[in-house]
């Protein structure tokens, strides 16, 4: 039976999640958004070289890194040291220049008006998003973007997503996050309340191609396996997941489906009015 995801519940659960204990797992197998993601903001020219950005929630640095290629000057916010450590230590064997900071997306210490593009990168559903949407429109500059992100797996009747999605849930019945769909039309609701205008979304969807190893990886770095179990609990899920696999999945690697979405709006300016 088809699982339907409850972002309603997703902040209470966020409370007892810490992607900190994720952070080896996170790095090794997490998929970064692809490089289509990053042409596309530039073709659109939503992001722009020379520009300041700001990118909250970032984790392991996957947007961060990508802007900075682009030849943006990005600042990285997360609350969790151990993911910042990570995304440094990516930075430095790529050699590019992300700022990275300890913060918070509801209590940015950015100066009103200050940076030109305000990104968030698969963590919007984490935030008290009223808060993190008023401190975009903030801290952006008038005429500056808030680009919200999404890079999610799909689960398909009867593909390996679902069935590892309905095992996640047999392990930790309180993980809000099955059954998506990769689309999140209450973000543009979000923008829209706190006045931002110009909203746009856009969105494409691509193969991500896994290992059975690494697909196992990609899952205990996930909210509802490492960031929230205990070890011994982490260990025999891993182990259903790789007797999961064999049985059922039996072609390795796997060609994983995902979507890639994204929701922009523009803070008023005398160019650009509300």
């Amino acid at each position: 039976m088809p699982i339907t995801q409850d972002l309603s519940a997703t902040r209470s659960f966020g409370a007892s999640v810490d992607f900190g204990r994720t952070a080896s797992d996170y790095r090794a197998f997490r998929a970064g958004f692809p490089p289509d993601f990053f042409d596309l903001l530039a073709k659109r020219g939503w992001a722009l070289p020379g520009q300041s950005a700001l990118d909250l929630g970032t984790g392991t640095g996957t947007i961060a890194r990508g802007l900075a290629a682009m030849g943006l000057l990005v600042t990285g916010v997360d609350p969790a040291e151990a993911l910042l450590a990570e995304a440094k230590s990516m930075d430095r064997e790529l050699g590019l220049g992300v700022q990275y900071r300890i913060g918070t997306a509801e209590d940015l210490s950015e100066a009103n008006d200050s940076v030109e593009l305000v990104t968030a990168g698969q963590c919007w559903h984490w935030f008290d998003r009223a808060r993190a949407a008023s401190e975009a429109m903030r801290v952006l500059t008038p005429g500056g973007r808030v680009i919200i992100a999404h890079f999610d797996w799909l689960p398909l009747a009867g593909n390996v997503v679902e069935a590892t999605e309905e095992l996640i849930l047999s392990y930790n019945p309180a993980w809000t996050m099955a059954g998506g769909s990769g689309i999140y039309p209450a973000w543009l609701r979000d923008l829209a309340e706190v006045s931002f205008h110009e909203l746009e979304t856009a969105s494409f969807d691509l193969p991500v191609i896994y290992g059975h190893e690494a697909w196992r990886g990609r899952i205990r770095a996930s909210a509802g396996i490492k960031a929230s179990l205990e070890t011994e609990a982490i260990e025999r899920f891993d182990e259903s997941l790789a007797k999961l696999l064999r049985k059922r999945f039996p072609s390795d690697p796997l060609s994983v489906p995902h979507r890639v979405w994204i929701a922009t709006g523009i803070k008023p300016s005398d160019r650009f009015p509300a």
